[in-house]
């Protein structure tokens, strides 16, 4: 699964070359559902081609921009390694895919510029986490949202703990015990055999998770996402002392998980990880409410008021209803905002144009259940003055 970081997303919003085709569907990782996922993208890229067409690019041309995309129809590989959401992001001068563990409702999009909007929840309220899972035998390293688990790829990290020991004089003294299961799932802790473990295997350890959280570091490089540890509860202490990862999770999953699939481990980690997200979204739904209630003027649930502030640097928290769209356009010569009945060329979604701008000026943005915003509101803000 890839990694998709709040900097990649922030790229993403920034323009390119037009046309920009962004793709979202939801994906199956096991079961009779694989099968259609093929036709699902082969479906989403015509109805792309014909938008494409439509914005003033030739047919053929049209073709040959589809074309890496719909390699991935014949791809059993691809399609047998999927997490629960796939993002395509494509132009004439850019092509990324990402499989996600967000599961995404089918949507296509043309534009000036890619939509983002239903990637935001990965750096926001519902959003990204990460688990790394480690035990003697290997180090697995996952990525999280609300809705499913997804293992990462990692390479330049060091993955087998035993193979830091000497083979001979150490491993005899970490020897793990995990014939039954434990009651919460996993198999049972680590038990040490024999002589207490050493204080140099305990400095041989604490030297490989260094080495460990170096790799982290740099493979997690934007930081901004909580991380939760599982693995024996005699290793996790030692683990916490050497990753400096700025968001490491104080609460911990505690068992072995070898062999644990990504759906074993997803409600333990999302149950550590939910309280992380509600922190910040709480604060900012209080003072919208304290605000609206009041005839300050430091808040707003009109679209318009709210996409020019966004524009002006103005919004300190947006708050989007999930599942909401309001397509218009913004004019910067008059200021001025026009909304749309119905998505069309030329026009984008402005809860995403909105968030683009709110979170280019360090604003931050929230994607809530709709009857958390009042009177029925597709978005609300607070401002900065």
């Amino acid at each position: 699964m890839n990694i998709l970081s709040a900097d990649e997303i922030r790229e993403l919003m920034k323009g390119h070359d037009q046309p920009c085709v962004s793709l979202y569907m939801p994906t199956h990782h096991r079961g009779r559902e694989i099968e259609q996922d093929p036709i699902r993208l082969k479906n989403l890229l015509r109805l792309a081609e014909e938008r494409v067409v439509e914005s003033g690019m030739r047919s053929a041309e049209a073709a040959r921009l589809l074309q890496r995309p719909r390699k991935l129809l014949e791809n059993s590989h691809f399609w047998r390694h999927q997490s629960v959401g796939l993002a395509i992001f494509l132009s004439p001068d850019t092509y990324r895919e990402y499989r996600l563990p967000t599961r995404f409702e089918e949507l296509v999009v043309v534009a000036d510029r890619y939509h983002t909007k239903p990637l935001l929840p990965m750096i926001t309220t519902d959003g990204r986490y990460y688990l790394l899972v480690f035990s003697q035998n290997e180090i697995r390293l996952f990525q999280g949202a609300r809705d499913s688990l997804g293992e990462i790829d990692i390479e330049g990290v060091p993955t087998s703990l035993a193979d830091t020991l000497d083979p001979d004089k150490y491993r005899s003294q970490l020897q793990f015990y995990t014939g039954t299961p434990t009651r919460g799932g996993g198999r049972r802790d680590a038990v040490f055999h024999g002589t207490a473990v050493e204080d140099e295997t305990k400095e041989r350890l604490l030297r490989w998770f260094q080495q460990l959280d170096k790799g982290l570091r740099d493979l997690l490089q934007d930081g901004d996402a909580p991380l939760v540890l599982a693995g024996v509860d005699y290793i996790l202490p030692i683990a916490r002392q050497a990753i400096k990862y700025p968001h490491l999770m104080e609460q911990a999953i505690t068992g072995n998980y070898d062999d644990a699939a990504p759906y074993e481990l997803h409600d333990k980690a999302w149950k550590i990880a939910l309280p992380w997200f509600h922190q910040s979204q709480n604060k900012a739904l209080e003072r919208l409410h304290e605000l609206l209630g009041t005839a300050s003027e430091q808040a707003a649930t009109d679209i318009e008021t709210i996409v020019k502030a966004a524009v002006h640097g103005r919004v300190a928290a947006l708050m989007l209803a999930e599942g909401r769209y309001c397509w218009g356009s913004y004019d910067p010569e008059s200021d001025s905002v026009s909304i749309h009945q119905r998505e069309q060329i030329g026009v984008e979604d402005l809860l995403d144009f909105a968030a683009m701008h709110t979170l280019s000026n360090k604003g931050e943005v929230f994607v809530v259940q709709p009857d958390q915003l009042p009177k029925g509101a597709a978005m609300a803000a607070v401002f900065r003055y």
